[in-house]
């Protein structure tokens, strides 16, 4: 019965998401690798890994710190409650987006072809257009033509996620993996929140965390920053439990194995972010540098985590360099320098263990460290974290961050910003990237409130953190600071809202949260010292509670219950039904090519090719599109020219309707939080060639 003392429940149940996912992906990839990533396979060896994982993970855990309080079933029921609601909210409101127009999209149709092939790369299908043919091309947006087959863009890991998805219920299911993810990593930040805050303040962490905009919009697509701040989160719990399971297993035989497994698995969760995002790589840096820490105090967990980090990431790096090569190639110039970073910090922990581990050079520098934690450095790291705030709210004044287009993909970006710009009445200034704004980002989605408590409880953190105390947030804290200040630095991604938002839900809006959800405690607490009767004390979280969360529900409540991208489904179904079997489908416009290349080719089957374009022409030669519908009838094909106007497809045949989807979109939003959503119209016209002559 002690297994059912509600802190233990609490505790394997936050974890248990991210062990999950660590089964699955575990699973997985080396399933992928060897071209067999087949339902029955997957699922057989899923069941006994996950057991595995499972018992492993939750061995030894550890009952509540008392020193912040007992954890009670009104907790682990309010947990719960929030994430259950969170759930059913973002079913309900969850997109359909599988027509390629961003990366949502790609992710659905990456998993689409994972669910009917089982491996990669796909094939071109040249045959079913009488063989190559230089007047086509087979790549679309997130779909490189590399050679002879075209190659995913992104890394595998959310799309086999989402591939469970797809053999249990099709697209409908796949698609809803999105909630279910976002719901995990709402209880985990609530079990997370527990461990490093309090158990009474888990409830409000986990609603905090649900009622942030970009929370609800990436858990309404199918988004890869799901899964990652999953594996994140859990992985943080678990090395926090790693810390508290000595104390609780001392004396217990067979108590060293649980706190090395633990240790392993964190790593692990840790390192296959990798495989989910390459961003990860950048995120985990710190975690490297931890695990040389545990070794050079001889804690035996140092050396697990850092097997673990390394084979996760590992696995990650291999998938990238393996099955996503083109990925990762158009991604040069931003990875080498990040695979360069990751080199210099394991160079520099292996530096560091070395010398602190060397009695000649360890002695010296221990003293060092003993002194700094004595004197005025404590005060002064919590001053320069302040400072560093301070510094990225007045950056919009000190500079514009612009970036002169250079490169086809730089042209298409300035395009996009010049374009919603215009939409929205801001000055044509198509290099500006907006960076400088990106800690207002922030102040959008969890209100000036939370950012000022949490710059609070970072400062607080740091100097107890350099003075040697509250060494449990020694890791959480490392991740959270590094991650926000480079992500704040250089957000990397078209600046337009909610879209941009993605890159702060990772890390940086659950770390900050945390941070203010500390802070808060922290107050509430010192309130209790000076005397305050416990009505004062319960008036003053209370009070703490609604300043929290009001601003947050204030930005998130216009586009809370509002859909978009509703549809797209059941449209893509009734065009594959409307090309029937048998099609080799040519596409003879820029925009619709981009949106259904892979659509077609995945999702209805068939094999599908886009129609060249001449330099400095618009439309292509109809001569070169006639010759090529006469290859396809002599390879015993039907051919069907699809395009988005029925004046496009009409000199190849009787034009018809083939999908019309009118709905709406997220909006694009540069200068202020999004408030609301723009008008959406697609449509496919098709027409069918009536014979070869």
């Amino acid at each position: 019965m002690d297994n059912l003392r509600p802190d233990r429940v609490l505790a394997r149940l936050t974890v248990a998401p991210a062990l999950l996912v660590v089964a699955w992906l575990v699973v997985s990839l080396p399933l992928l690798m060897a071209g067999l990533f087949r339902i029955g396979p997957a699922l057989f060896l899923f069941v006994l890994v996950a057991a595995l994982i499972l018992t492993l993970g939750f061995r030894g855990v550890p009952r509540a710190d008392v020193r912040r309080g007992p954890t009670s079933w009104w907790v682990v029921g309010g947990v719960v409650a929030v994430t259950a609601g969170f759930l059913v909210l973002e079913l309900a409101m969850q997109s359909e987006q599988i027509i390629v127009r961003r990366d949502p999209a790609s992710y659905m149709q990456f998993a689409a072809w994972l669910q009917e092939h089982g491996s990669l790369p796909i094939s071109r299908f040249d045959w079913a257009f009488g063989g190559g043919d230089p007047a086509l091309s087979y790549g679309s947006p997130g779909f490189f033509q590399d050679g002879d087959v075209i190659v995913p863009q992104f890394m595998a890991g959310l799309p086999m996620v989402l591939t469970l998805g797809g053999w249990i219920g099709g697209s409908s299911t796949m698609a809803a993996m999105a909630p279910l993810l976002g719901a995990c990593a709402v209880l985990t930040f609530g079990g997370l929140t527990a461990r490093l805050v309090g158990p009474r303040w888990a409830p409000l962490g986990a609603l905090a965390l649900a009622l942030t905009l970009p929370m609800q919009w990436v858990s309404r697509s199918t988004y890869s920053e799901l899964p990652a701040l999953v594996l994140m989160l859990g992985a943080l719990a678990l090395m926090h439990d790693v810390r508290e399971l000595p104390a609780n297993l001392e004396g217990v035989p067979g108590w060293k194995q649980p706190v090395r497994v633990r240790a392993a698995l964190a790593g692990l969760a840790f390192g296959l972010t990798v495989l989910v995002r390459i961003d990860g790589l950048r995120d985990v840096l710190p975690v490297a540098m931890f695990a040389g820490l545990l070794v050079v105090r001889r804690r035996r967990t140092g050396l697990p985590l850092f097997a673990g980090l390394v084979a996760g990431a590992g696995a990650g790096l291999i998938e990238g360099f393996t099955l996503s090569r083109p990925y990762l190639t158009y991604l040069r110039a931003s990875l080498d320098p990040l695979l360069l970073m990751a080199a210099t910090v394991v160079a520099a922990t292996v530096l560091m263990v070395t010398l602190l581990r060397w009695p000649v050079t360890g002695v010296p520098l221990r003293r060092a460290g003993a002194w700094i934690s004595r004197g005025r450095s404590p005060d002064l790291a919590a001053v320069v974290t302040v400072l560093v705030m301070i510094l990225f709210a007045i950056r919009p004044y000190l500079y514009t961050d612009v970036r002169i287009p250079r490169s086809q993909d730089d042209k298409l970006t300035a395009l996009a910003i010049q374009t919603m710009q215009k939409g929205t009445g801001l000055p044509i200034e198509p290099d500006r990237l907006y960076s400088e704004i990106s800690l207002y980002w922030v102040v959008w989605y969890i209100g000036v409130p939370a950012l000022l408590l949490g710059t609070f409880g970072a400062a607080l953190l740091v100097r107890r953190l350099v003075g040697r105390r509250s060494l449990e947030w020694l890791l959480p804290y490392s991740v959270i600071a590094w991650t926000t200040v480079t992500t704040l630095l250089r957000p990397g991604i078209t600046p337009d809202h909610p879209w941009a938002s993605r890159r702060l839900i990772s890390v940086v809006i659950p770390g900050l949260l945390l941070f203010a959800l500390w802070a808060l405690a922290w107050l509430v607490r010192r309130t209790r010292r000076l005397g305050y009767g416990r009505h004062a004390t319960g008036a003053a979280a209370m009070a703490g509670a609604v300043l929290l969360l009001v601003p947050i529900a204030a930005t998130s409540v216009g586009l809370m219950f509002t859909r978009t991208e509703q549809g797209e489904i059941a449209a893509v179904r009734q065009l594959c039904q409307k090309l029937g079997q048998g099609a080799s489908v040519l596409i003879v416009e820029r925009v619709t090519a981009d949106r259904f290349t892979q659509v077609v080719r995945g999702m209805c089957g068939l094999p599908t090719a886009r129609v060249r374009i001449p330099v400095g022409a618009t439309t292509p030669d109809q001569a070169e599109i006639q010759r090529i519908i006469k290859k396809i009838y002599g390879a015993q094909r039907r051919p069907v020219v699809l395009g988005a106007e029925a004046s496009q497809v009409a000199p190849y045949g009787p034009p018809q309707p083939a999908l019309h989807v009118v709905g709406r979109q997220d909006g694009h939003s540069l200068v202020a939080p999004p408030h609301g959503t723009w008008h959406l119209d697609i449509s496919v016209w098709m027409a069918e060639p009536l014979g070869p002559g």
